[in-house]
């Protein structure tokens, strides 16, 4: 046998039976030549031909590939795969590489009725722990950039792809409102009943806050006044108190020391006369009316009380006299009447030391206060637990049917104590009636405590216009500087045709309840401002020389406010439909003409969200006054109300389109 151990091919016998195998790869170093014969056999296997064909043939693959390897390849692969992954990896999260119905797609009612609300609560679950369920992405802090001016701290669901904004911001932002719904509440959102089941707690979105009051049915110049029986004039913050002497609000809207101010004295009884026909009638409680209720005073030795007939009134009434301190008062005491503050009295006292004096308590508190009714020029004067209430120097000597609503006589005296108090606001279920006293000399009869009185507040406001009213003009003048920006400043004694307005409707209702002619002849002559000028004292003015127009405000140029002229409008229809023919057809013409007036102008006020509190944007050439959502809802509930009183489309389908504005509906765009 030849062996071939220095190369595998030409040098050998190719008719060998046995041969030395090397790959023709390797290479034979140089001290392999000293290999002896003897390890060369040790270390080389010496095969058949035939079954090493078989045996290079299975492994010659594997062995190439492992051999083949090296450091730089293996580098290089470890390379790729990293730039690989690494990039795979930030695409999915970018969500750039995966088509878009790979991903989780937004529904929003799925949203707003569960997974929002579980990312709005930090992923909290029910069970109170700090794990988050299954399908909730916590939230992302990022910052908002509002129209590239300012920035807001927002959230953001990076998953759902969404950006929530605070509701504080939208609130300003966007003029709307909300607020949590009360969880354990029986109704439904539409206040119908839940049969008793309580709701799950939502959030209340409303564009608007204001309400619409839909007509019941057509406008009644006899019966209510529009929506006012919702009006409390009395509680309001910019009524400083009623008047003791007028019984009548005294204003502080623009003069902080109070003033009678016609519309809001109009409002007040417009507002009580219409509660007095919506309202249940009153209870009330006679303590005293020398004839057939008598009742059991206190009467000190130093003091004296007698009933002695009266021929002017056909009935008894009580003579007292007194000392002028309270210890020496004749009092009825023990009343404890809760609920039923208002107090009604027939008094008339004689000296200026003469008075009336209430003693109230708040059972909650237990404090008590004392209120009293002087002969004096005052409006109101607080001195600890002691309230004043000036009745008028001209009140002596004269009979005076008063009428007090307790609970709000003492609620503008706590007002006047400690104006910027919250603490001050007291309940009228909280306050009752202990004593009644009377100090000094005078007379009085029908004492009377009762839940309400709301015909003698009307008429006390009546019989305030006829003996306010200016018989030169036939205005009621408001004694008070307003001014608007950009017109000329309006000097004390300017007149409103709203007030006017107003008033004729207070008048008219007046005449209409109770005949007396009185009531008749002043609202007559509240007409003739409606034909005068502003510039000449009047409330008309003129709109493009050709429409007329009933001026709220007599500025300088023209104004042209909305909802005073509708209100001025209203007062000519009520005297048109109750006074006899002769009134009323100038109120008629009157009001016709206004109403032309209106349908031709009313879409000068339309904005396409909302309306204009007036015209200064035609008249200064400025900005629109944008009328705020309250007076926006005025518009709507004054025209549904005209609408029933005239069919003309412009009015009907102008009020349906500006409900729709209250409700986040907008005019078409381009």
């Amino acid at each position: 046998m030849r062996s071939c151990y220095k190369t595998a091919t030409p040098n050998c016998d190719k008719n060998s039976e046995t041969k030395l195998l090397i790959p023709q790869h390797f290479s034979i170093i140089s001290s392999f030549d000293n290999i002896t014969n003897s390890n060369l056999q040790k270390r080389l296997v010496i095969i058949n031909p035939q079954q090493h064909r078989r045996s290079y043939t299975k492994r010659e693959p594997i062995i190439i590939f492992i051999m083949r390897l090296n450091l730089k390849a293996v580098l290089l692969l470890l390379t790729i795969a990293v730039v690989v992954i690494t990039c795979a990896v930030y695409m999915r999260c970018a969500e750039f590489i995966f088509p878009r119905d790979l991903v989780r797609h937004w529904d929003p009612k799925l949203y707003a009725v569960g997974s929002s609300s579980d990312l709005i609560n930090n992923n909290i679950g029910d069970d109170g722990g700090d794990g988050a369920n299954e399908n909730s992405v916590p939230l992302q802090d990022i910052k908002c950039l509002i129209n590239q001016e300012y920035t807001i701290s927002c959230k953001r669901d990076e998953e759902a792809r969404e950006v929530y904004v605070p509701f504080s911001f939208l609130r300003t932002y966007f003029d709307i409102s909300g607020s949590m719904s009360n969880p354990s509440s029986p109704q439904t959102l539409d206040g119908n009943s839940n049969d008793g089941q309580a709701v799950e707690q939502q959030f209340l979105w409303m564009h608007s806050t204001a309400k619409i009051n839909l007509p019941r049915a057509k406008y009644d110049s006899k019966g209510l006044f529009m929506y006012f029986e919702n009006y409390n004039v009395e509680a309001r913050d910019r009524v400083k108190c009623i008047s003791a002497a007028e019984g009548v609000p005294i204003s502080t809207q623009w003069e902080k020391k109070g003033y009678f101010y016609p519309t809001q004295v109009a409002q007040f009884a417009l507002a009580h006369y219409s509660k007095n026909l919506t309202e249940p009638p009153p209870r009330i409680n006679i303590l005293e009316n020398a004839d057939s209720i008598r009742n059991k005073w206190s009467v000190p030795k130093s003091s004296n009380l007698s009933r002695i007939w009266h021929p002017k009134f056909n009935s008894s009434v009580i003579q007292y006299e007194t000392a002028v301190d309270f210890d020496s008062a004749i009092t009825l005491n023990n009343i404890n009447q809760a609920l039923d503050l208002v107090l009604g009295v027939d008094l008339l006292l004689i000296t200026n030391s003469s008075s009336l004096l209430v003693t109230v308590e708040n059972h909650e508190t237990k404090r008590t206060y004392r209120v009293h009714y002087i002969p004096a020029d005052l409006l109101l004067s607080v001195q600890e637990d002691n309230i004043y209430y000036g009745l008028g120097v001209q009140s002596l000597n004269k009979w005076r049917h008063l009428i007090r609503d307790l609970h709000i006589d003492i609620q503008k005296g706590l007002s006047i104590e400690n104006p910027k108090k919250s603490t001050n606001k007291v309940k009228r279920s909280d306050l009752r009636v202990l004593s009644i006293s009377f100090m000094g000399i005078g007379f009085f009869d029908n004492v009377s405590l009762s839940t309400t009185n709301h015909l003698a507040h009307f008429y006390d406001a009546a019989e305030w216009f006829i003996n306010h009213q200016d018989l030169r003009t036939g205005g009621w003048p408001n004694p008070v500087r307003r001014s608007l920006n950009g017109f000329t400043e309006l000097k004390p004694g300017w007149l409103s045709a709203m007030g006017q307005g107003h008033a004729i409707s207070v008048l008219a209702r007046a005449y209409w309840h109770s005949g007396d002619k009185r009531y008749l002849k002043s609202a007559a002559l509240g007409l003739k401002p409606y034909r005068i000028f502003s510039k000449d004292g009047g409330v008309l003015a003129q709109f493009m020389d050709k429409y007329f127009w009933y001026e709220e405000y007599p500025t300088t140029p023209a104004s042209f406010v909305l909802n005073g002229f509708i209100y001025s409008l209203l007062g000519l229809y009520d005297l048109n439909s109750t006074a006899p023919s002769f009134i009323g057809k100038e109120a008629g013409k009157l009001f016709d003409q206004g109403m032309l007036s209106l349908k031709k102008m009313l879409l000068l006020y339309d904005t396409g969200s909302g309306t204009s509190y007036d015209l200064r944007h035609l008249s200064l050439g400025v900005a629109p006054n944008l009328a705020r959502w309250d007076y926006h809802a005025t518009h709507v509930n004054q025209l549904l109300l005209l609408a029933t009183i005239d069919s003309d489309p412009i009015i009907s389908q102008t009020a349906e389109r500006w409900k729709g504005y209250m409700f986040g509906k907008r005019a078409k765009h381009n």
